[in-house]
């Protein structure tokens, strides 16, 4: 693996214990009585931050692995392998941020987020997959 993948995948494994933890608050809320469990939106927001947040990290270590074998130059390697980890923050930062208030019955404005991170993570895949797709250089 080419050091900069290396480096990268190790930041998205020590970003990966802040989805445990969220998973673990996830669990506390449901289980202590808190008025977390009174929204029914905020409970759904949250889970599907949580879960997005896991996969697509998951998904960021695959894209490094995969990027190794993709016929990109460095700029595009780096946009693609860039592109679907920020999916993984962005996303999940829409979901907990939008309804983060306690009174909260719709999403706030922070909810765009989650289409900034959709395209980022469309333009990523589509980048990488191009790039899997390409032939190598005649030699």
């Amino acid at each position: 693996m080419k050091p900069e993948n290396r480096r990268h995948a190790g930041i998205i494994l020590l970003v990966l214990p802040t989805v445990i933890y969220g998973g673990v608050s996830l669990l506390t809320l449901l289980t202590a009585g808190a008025d977390y469990a009174n929204s029914p939106l905020r409970q759904d927001l949250w889970r599907a931050g949580h879960a997005h947040a896991a996969v697509l990290l998951i998904f960021s270590l695959l894209a490094l692995l995969l990027a190794e074998h993709a016929q990109l130059s460095p700029f595009w390697e780096r946009l693609a392998t860039t592109l679907i980890p920020a999916s993984a923050i962005l996303l999940p930062a829409a979901f907990f941020l939008s309804v983060a208030s306690p009174t909260a019955t719709k999403p706030n404005g922070l909810i765009s987020l989650a289409y900034v991170g959709a395209v980022a993570l469309v333009v990523g895949v589509l980048i990488l997959g191009i790039g899997l797709m390409r032939q190598p250089a005649a030699k």
